[in-house]
């Protein structure tokens, strides 16, 4: 009977062996690993918008002022009295004229500019390689990583005063002028000249 017993008991006591084995197996298994190295995640690069004035510009399509966050991609726009600026920390900067549209990208070793109409400048740190192109392919370009000042127009008449005059140096036109100095023609292309600098000749 004894016997019995004792058996009975080693059974039971290999029992609660095992199963306190199992419960210590799955809480092993059920802890994270702390060996692995956990995925880092890149911080994307973000510019800061600065306007003339705190004037208002459109930055994909919307309105925008100093202060806004501008990310890779963006497409922004300035009008006749509106210039920006946009500042990318360690990369760079690219200032926008007024009455200018471009699409503005760039990454940790590159800066952009795609101009559609109008000028900017782009100012590339070193390390950084800098691009002004249009939709047709790349206008201007830093050596790779040394940095640089890059200044577009497109097209190369954007951002500079019409030419308003006539030409010559008395504003006469050309053909005038050459009647003038060659003694031909002289009576007639006076004419005009003698009014422009006496208009009170004029009839009343």
């Amino acid at each position: 009977m004894n016997q019995k017993r004792r058996n009975g008991s080693r059974v039971i006591a290999a029992l609660l062996l095992f199963s306190i084995a199992q419960i210590g197996l799955q809480i092993g298994l059920a802890e994270p690993n702390n060996t692995t190295n956990p995925t880092a995640i890149p911080q994307q690069l973000v510019g800061r918008l600065t306007t003339r004035n705190n004037q208002p510009i459109m930055v994909n399509g919307l309105s925008a002022t100093t202060g806004a966050s501008i990310v890779s991609g963006a497409t922004i726009e300035t009008g006749a009295d509106q210039s920006a600026t946009v500042n990318v920390g360690p990369v760079g900067s690219v200032d926008i004229a007024p009455n200018t549209k471009l699409l503005l990208t760039f990454d940790e070793q590159n800066l952009k500019a795609v101009i559609i109409n109008g000028c900017a400048t782009v100012s590339a740190k070193k390390k950084t390689t800098g691009e002004i192109a249009n939709e047709q392919g790349s206008l201007k370009k830093t050596e790779p990583g040394a940095g640089g000042v890059l200044k577009v127009c497109f097209p190369e008449t954007a951002g500079k005063p019409a030419n308003l005059g006539r030409g010559g140096p008395f504003g006469l036109g050309t053909l005038a002028t050459i009647l003038i100095f060659s003694g031909y023609g002289a009576e007639v292309a006076l004419v005009p000249l003698i009014f422009q600098i006496n208009p009170s000749h004029s009839a009343p």
